[in-house]
């Protein structure tokens, strides 16, 4: 184990120098377990700032762009769901007279059904029969 005398070091104080892509550089501190940041003085900040605000820029521009887009979506279920509505209406008020047609007229209708099947059903017998004579 290590020479600190507490237990739970952080695992930083024994770590090996780290550079990153940004110039920012971290070194060990020997008498402690915390980190000290160096700052490269190479890095132009203000590139980097206004290529930050370049692709802040971008990704505003992409945001409202899903916005309109979902904004018309969400317009065109609702005039679809509108239609449906209507059709539905239209549906009903239709099922609605052809009820009260065949509740009005049911009767007269089956038997003239019923007639039109007897008249067709005895041609056929008639014309077979005269046919095989």
């Amino acid at each position: 184990m290590s020479s600190h005398s507490h237990k739970g070091t952080s695992f930083y104080g024994d770590a090996a120098p780290y550079r990153s892509r940004e110039g920012l550089s971290t070194r060990p501190v020997a008498s402690s377990d915390e980190i000290q940041l160096h700052i490269d003085p190479g890095i132009d900040f203000d590139d980097e700032i206004t290529g930050l605000r370049g692709q802040v820029k971008k990704l505003k521009n992409v945001a409202e762009e899903i916005g309109s887009e979902v904004k018309f979506q969400r317009d065109f279920l609702e005039q679809v769901q509108m239609v449906m509505i209507q059709a539905q209406a239209g549906v009903k008020n239709n099922l609605r007279r052809l009820n009260k047609s065949i509740v009005k007229n049911g009767s007269n209708n089956i038997v003239h059904v019923i007639a039109f099947a007897l008249v067709c059903f005895f041609i056929v017998y008639f014309w077979s029969k005269m046919s095989r004579k």
